[in-house]
């Protein structure tokens, strides 16, 4: 393991939700944390850093086609989930990167399972896709504001603890099949605290190049700030799994998200360890026959 490896490790230990544990978000992480990791300045350097490792990366996954890589990063209104996309990726080929955003469900959306409008975006193999918000909407909005299950035309049940632990269930079963079939996949939750999320939606109002980022809807949701913290540490204890383990990231300083959320998908990437395809005799020698001939020209 190089010496920049083993500092990625380092640094995204403490953010593993191991499987089984019971988390409490406001008791078991500060949003304010960055590990003791490093300073905002190296925090620069490393970003750039892993943003070169990524690129090496993402070449070799597309040249060996065999695996895909799934990024799902959630979190609360203003947690910085587009920012971290943006400066996470930004030197990566966008040809072999997927975003998607999933807002409200259309109509055929609620006319098949609820899986189905995630599923039909997972990237194809050799390429890297993200999910801004993902299928753990359906155990975090729905279960904050259940009466959104009226929409969704499904067999009579009890929207009861029992109802969500199937939920939690079908999601583990899903990504373990995803997973079996090549699909790696990576969760990142980005943890904000209440005040800063008041800072950056005062920054939305009163900076008119932000204006356009900033909805009413995020006070109404702000409202139900404990409904939210409760359901995301119900997610976060029942679907991190030794296939799929989630990570907590302290979203406070944008500085650290960023660079936290490249080394854990770096960290991923180099379990895959993707590597150029090796040609057999046959295709090196038409290659031999063609460099001869290009030579000759």
């Amino acid at each position: 393991m190089s010496d920049r490896h083993e500092f990625v490790r380092n640094m995204i230990a403490p953010m593993r939700v191991h499987p089984g544990r019971r988390v409490r978000l406001e008791r078991d992480w500060d949003p304010g944390d960055t590990f003791g990791a490093l300073t905002k300045d190296q925090a620069g350097r490393r970003l750039a850093e892993g943003v070169e490792l990524l690129s090496d990366y993402q070449r070799r996954l597309a040249a060996q086609d065999t695996y895909a890589m799934l990024l799902i990063i959630q979190g609360i209104d203003a947690s910085g989930k587009d920012g971290t996309i943006k400066h996470v990726m930004s030197g990566v080929n966008p040809q072999g990167v997927d975003v998607h955003s999933f807002k409200v469900p259309s109509a055929e959306d609620l006319s098949h399972d609820y899986l189905w409008r995630y599923h039909r975006q997972l990237p194809a193999r050799g390429r890297i896709g993200i999910f801004n918000r993902s299928h753990y909407e359906e155990v975090l909005v729905v279960r904050v504001h259940p009466q959104l299950l009226a929409h969704e035309p499904l067999p009579a049940t009890d929207p009861s603890n029992r109802f969500w632990e199937r939920r939690y269930g079908e999601i583990n079963d899903w990504e373990r099949y995803l997973t079996a079939n090549g699909v790696h996949i990576v969760k990142v939750f980005l943890h904000l605290s209440r005040d800063e999320q008041r800072r950056r939606l005062l920054s939305r109002i009163d900076d008119p190049s932000r204006n356009w980022k900033f909805s009413p809807d995020d006070l109404a949701e702000r409202e139900h700030w404990g409904s939210y913290q409760k359901a995301y540490s119900e997610m976060l204890s029942s679907t991190s799994t030794e296939w799929a383990p989630w990570h907590v990231v302290p979203a406070d300083h944008k500085w650290f998200a960023r660079v936290a959320t490249a080394g854990i998908l770096i960290d991923a990437l180099a379990a895959i360890d993707p590597r150029y395809p090796e040609l057999d005799p046959e295709a090196r020698a038409v290659m031999a026959d063609a460099r001869r001939e290009l030579t000759a020209e």
